[in-house]
């Protein structure tokens, strides 16, 4: 992910870290504990393995999750949040709650 310095502004950077909608997702999933790939796979829903598999690894290279494989045949790859990608979790709530408030603020559908 240090490919480019980091934006000034502190808005811009959280974005630059999880502006996408599967990060977001994914951290979503993770909070409630370590998930293997097909787990999160199902859980997230409608992303693609490449696609995955590519935010998994900048999340990683972020320091917002770790990867771990066991020597096991096939192998265990399991993904967990790091504190760092944990410190989030007040960042989702607040996601959550306006996502809440605004779907009642639209009525009954």
């Amino acid at each position: 992910m240090n490919e480019r310095p980091l934006p000034a502004c502190p808005v811009e950077t959280t974005l630059t870290l999880i502006g996408d909608k599967w990060k977001v997702l994914i951290i979503r999933d993770l909070l409630s504990g370590t998930k293997r790939f097909g787990e999160l796979r199902r859980s997230v829903g409608g992303v693609s393995q490449k696609v995955l598999t590519a935010q998994l690894r900048q999340m990683e290279s972020c320091g917002l999750l770790t990867r771990t494989v066991y020597p096991e045949v096939p192998p265990r790859v399991e993904y967990t949040l790091t504190e760092l990608g944990r410190s989030l979790e007040p960042v989702l709530d607040a996601l959550r709650d306006w996502g809440e408030g605004y779907k009642a603020s639209l009525g009954p559908v």
